[in-house]
Order: structure tokens, then C-alpha cells, then sequence
């Protein structure tokens, strides 16, 4: 789950040769027209973005994005312990609606910085429609994962043993082991079954939501605020889809952002490791699947045209 805009351009960004720029200013975006308005190529040495290695702007942007992850984690993560642990009546809804919120946060702080990603899945859908370069994809993820793993550091320090044990750091999960009539026995959902849900609520959350940020005319035209505001009700509600359509325990429900559930797999271990790699195989196909798309539409169709 996470942020990601970054097209809406800012004063600061637009005016600031040290800032990183925003979807819209990138580089590689420019790069898709010339003067005349013609599409061109974009050349190998612009995908790859090798320069951006050793830019000290991206890394520094690359900060934020870390910190905006490990409050991302902490802060979700606390959210799924407490409202399964007071005994709520509709404990899916309320976290639901707290994920829209804290994402819409997040993404108000940290987009004027970074462009507001602190999700692989914005990162890497990114890369693959052309609007950041390779190398800047790889130091995001990593300073998510890092970041990530900050933060399930953070709540493990501030939780006791028996709720980190009992609850997973509200960690991703496809499966617990459980008591049964018959002893332990492990209850969850089927790998298949779960792929097929990131896949889906992936695409879903890329199409729906993230689509505006990366269109400059519907970013500009919606304004910065509404378009996170619509971020964070798409993840909430796939949040919601996701863990009520299964009902299924020991199934945490679709995680939409790898990095997430990366932390408390490395910080907490054991069962979080199963079926991990649903978490981040299932978000790429759907980037995959997204940047598709994004290829076979107009890239402009007469009623938007400006």
C-alpha cells in the first residue's frame, strides 16, 4: 500500500534546480516529445539513468521516502494490531478508512520532496511507463525496504512479546497456524488465490487511482490534494475488498506494497515467510499488465486534448 504521486508539478519543484523533479518535470517524460510534438525515442542511456547514481539530489529525495515507508509501516501495521485486537465489530471497515487517511498524509508530506512514491509498485509502474530512469526505480526500492524494515523495527521495540507473537507485527499473511480438533493445523489462504488478488487489486489500484498522478492533465486539472485524497480511498477500499471477499483466516488480506510486508517478514521471521513472494510477484505482473495498457491507449483523445 502506499503514495505515489508525483505528477502534479509544484512552485518549488518548477523552481528549484536541487529538488527532484516531479512525474511531470522528469527527464524522461520531456524526452517522449520533440519540439514538434512528435513522439521520439528514448535512448538506452536515459532508461538506465546511470547518473542518477551518483546525484546527490535523488539520494537525499531517497530519504524521504525511506522515513515516509517506515512511518508508512509503523503506522499500518499498528492500525491492523489494534483494530483486530479490541474486538471491533467491522474491524475491515475501520481499517479500511484509517489506510485512506494515513495515505493521504503521507503522501501531502512527502510528495513535494520525493514525488510521494513509498510504495514498489508506484516505483517500478513508474519505470516501466518512462518516467523515472532505472537506477533512481532501484534506490527508491531500496530506500523503501530499508525504510520498511525501520519500521516494523520501531513497533517491535513498543509492542510486547505476546502481541508481536500473537498478531505478526501486522505482518502479510497467507496462512497461521492455528489450534485444531485435532491439534495445530494451518488455516489461510491458497497461494493461487492470493497471487490472483494482488495481481487484480495491483492493476486495479494502479488504473484507478495512481493513473491520475501520472497524467499531468488530469493531475493538474483535479488538483494535488484530490488526487491523493482518491490514492488513499482506492487503496482503503481495495483494502476492504480484499480481506472481507476472501473471509478467510490467517489471510491478512492483498498487501499492495511489497516493501510493507518485507519489514516484518525480516524483522519477525517464521511464518511470515511463507508465500512471501506472492507480495512482490503478484504487484510486478500488475505493473507489468499497467504499463501495458498505458501503451495500447491514445495518449491523448479529442475531448481531452488541451
Amino acid at each position: 500500500m502506499a503514495g505515489y504521486a508525483g505528477a502534479i508539478p509544484d512552485e518549488e519543484s518548477l523552481n528549484s534546480g536541487n529538488r527532484i523533479q516531479p512525474f511531470a518535470t522528469t527527464p524522461m517524460a520531456e524526452a517522449l516529445k520533440n519540439e514538434g510534438g512528435k513522439t521520439k525515442q528514448i535512448t538506452l542511456r536515459e532508461i538506465l539513468g546511470f547518473e542518477d547514481l551518483l546525484s546527490l539530489t535523488v539520494w537525499r529525495a531517497s530519504v524521504a521516502e525511506l522515513l515516509g515507508t517506515a512511518v508508512l509501516v509503523f503506522a499500518l501495521d499498528t492500525i491492523v494490531i489494534s483494530t483486530i485486537q479490541t474486538g471491533t465489530s467491522m474491524p475491515n471497515l475501520i481499517l479500511s478508512t484509517l489506510v485512506a487517511i494515513i495515505i493521504t498524509i503521507l503522501l501531502l508530506a512527502i510528495f513535494p520532496i520525493s514525488g510521494g512514491h513509498i510504495n514498489p509498485i508506484i516505483t517500478f509502474a513508474a519505470f516501466l511507463t518512462g518516467l523515472i530512469s532505472l537506477s533512481k526505480t532501484f534506490i527508491y526500492i531500496l530506500a523503501q525496504c530499508v525504510g520498511a524494515i525501520f519500521g516494523a523495527l520501531a513497533l517491535k521495540a513498543v509492542v510486547n512479546s505476546e502481541i508481536e507473537k500473537t498478531y505478526s507485527l501486522g505482518g502479510c499473511t497467507l496462512t497461521i497456524v492455528a489450534p485444531g480438533p485435532h491439534g495445530p493445523t494451518v488455516i489461510g489462504l491458497e497461494t493461487s488465490q492470493a497471487l490472483w488478488l494482488e495481481i487484480i487489486c495491483g492493476f486495479v489500484f494502479l488504473f484507478a487511482s495512481v493513473w491520475m498522478a501520472f497524467d499531468h492533465r488530469q493531475a493538474k486539472g483535479l488538483g494535488r490534494v484530490t488526487v491523493f485524497i482518491i490514492v488513499g480511498t482506492v487503496l482503503g477500499l481495495l483494502v476492504f475488498v480484499s480481506t472481507t471477499v476472501t473471509a478467510t483466516k490467517g489471510y491478512a488480506g492483498a498487501g499492495l506494497n511489497p516493501a510493507r510486508c518485507l519489514g516484518p517478514a525480516i524483522v519477525r521471521g517464521g511464518h511470515l515467510w511463507n508465500g512471501h513472494w506472492v507480495f512482490w510477484v503478484g504487484p510486478a505482473i500488475a505493473c507489468v499488465a499497467f504499463a501495458v495498457y498505458t501503451k495500447i491507449i491514445p495518449r491523448q483523445l479529442a475531448h481531452t486534448i488541451e
